[in-house]
C-alpha cells in the first residue's frame, strides 16, 4: 500500500541529509517516513495531528 502512493520530501529536511522526512497524502490522513529509509515504518497521522505537532515545534 505505502509503495503506490505519491511521496514528496519535506522543504524542511536538510540538504546534508541528516534529516529527510517524506510526506504522502493517504485517505484524508499525512504518512510520514523517513526517505534514507523507505522501506522502514510508516506513521500515519491525520491533518490536524501533524498541523498541531508542527506549530509545537516551530514554537
Amino acid at each position: 500500500m505505502m509503495r503506490e502512493i505519491n511521496w514528496r520530501k519535506s522543504s524542511y529536511s536538510s540538504s546534508d541529509g541528516d534529516m529527510c522526512v517524506e510526506l504522502a497524502g493517504v485517505a484524508n490522513k499525512v504518512a510520514v517516513r523517513d526517505s534514507k529509509d523507505p522501506h522502514g515504518p510508516v506513521l500515519v497521522v491525520s491533518r490536524e495531528a501533524l498541523r498541531v505537532a508542527i506549530r509545537a515545534v516551530d514554537e
